[in-house]
């Protein structure tokens, strides 16, 4: 039998403390991405496909530049950016802004006009080119939203007239650009420019109802004559003969504006209202009836209309458009 002798005055072993060996570990640090995303309103899986895209456009654009500097054949690039393509960078919608009255059909097929659908190989030169020439079409802005969709922003021109030229109509903007025919029963309510070239003087015709804006509502149309002078219509059936030349054109104008707005001459049955001589003002009546003539300024007179039209007396001199002037 065996004993155990145990040894009085000698200190316990203390017990080892439970994880006394074991280190502590450090918090896990945040990555730059989501450092990033607590200073943007977007989560980490937008700033990495952000980025994603980024590198794509880049690495078009490293192999578009190489390709040129470094002379590498056509169709290595064509190559590349078909591959882009079938990874998912390819023309899948087209999205067209600003139109009104074009024909938005017809804004898709020539966006979708394209060799390939690879956004790469797009041509947006080619397809802002084609856009413009169309009539309605002033400007356009063609781009690439990634990853598959091309945006056309349009500014469309305005219609401001209707141009009459050899019996065809047609819609014009205030620049004389021709927008599309016009058939005579649906022709819209706006001012009729008759003659050659009258549209290219629309602009100007403009700027002179600017001079008096009080007739500009009562205008109904206004024929270019001889290529040199306007003829206006108003809506009551007067017709007003303006002289050559843009000042001299203006100031007739002004002097009649005045005239109406004292006389009435507009709505009181008159024909014509004749200002191609600066020192003369002569008003034409319907036929077996009298004319009215009035020195620069003066009063109205009554004379007896002639057989002839002159309601001056005398026989006058051809104007180019079939009238002879007092």
């Amino acid at each position: 039998m065996s004993t155990a002798t145990i040894r009085r005055g000698q200190p316990a072993r203390a017990r080892p403390k439970v994880g006394a060996g074991r280190r502590k570990v450090a918090p896990k640090k945040k990555g730059m991405l989501e450092r990033l995303a607590e200073h943007l309103p977007v989560g980490v899986e937008t700033i990495q496909r952000w980025i994603g895209y980024g590198v794509v456009v880049t690495g078009i654009g490293l192999a578009g530049t190489a390709a040129t500097f470094m002379g590498l054949p056509q169709m290595g690039g064509v190559a590349l950016a078909e591959m882009v393509g079938r990874a998912g960078f390819e023309v899948k919608r087209v999205e067209v802004m600003g139109i009104d009255r074009m024909d938005r059909l017809t804004v898709y097929a020539v966006a979708l006009d394209q060799h390939s659908m690879a956004m790469p190989l797009v041509d947006l030169d080619k397809v802002r080119s084609d856009l413009l020439r169309y009539g309605w079409i002033k400007d356009a802005r063609v781009s690439r939203r990634l990853p598959d969709t091309l945006v056309v922003d349009i500014v469309e021109r305005k219609p401001a007239a209707i141009w009459q030229n050899a019996r065809a109509l047609s819609l014009i903007d205030r620049d004389g650009v021709v927008l599309e025919p016009v058939k005579i029963e649906a022709m819209p309510d706006l001012p009729l420019l008759i003659g050659a070239d009258a549209n290219r003087q629309a602009q100007a015709l403009a700027a002179l109802m600017e001079a008096a804006p009080s007739l500009k509502p009562m205008m109904a149309g206004a024929s270019w004559v001889g290529n040199r002078r306007w003829d206006l219509r108003f809506q009551s059936g007067e017709t007003l003969a303006l002289p050559e030349g843009e000042k001299e054109a203006a100031d007739a104008l002004v002097k009649f504006a005045r005239m109406d707005g004292t006389e009435r001459l507009l709505g009181r049955g008159f024909v014509r209202f004749d200002m191609r001589l600066p020192d003369r003002f002569v008003v034409r009546v319907p036929p077996q009836g009298a004319a009215k003539k009035v020195a620069a300024g003066g009063t109205p007179v009554v004379e007896a209309a002639k057989d002839n039209g002159d309601a001056a007396g005398n026989k006058g001199k051809e104007d180019g458009d079939g009238t002879s002037t007092g």
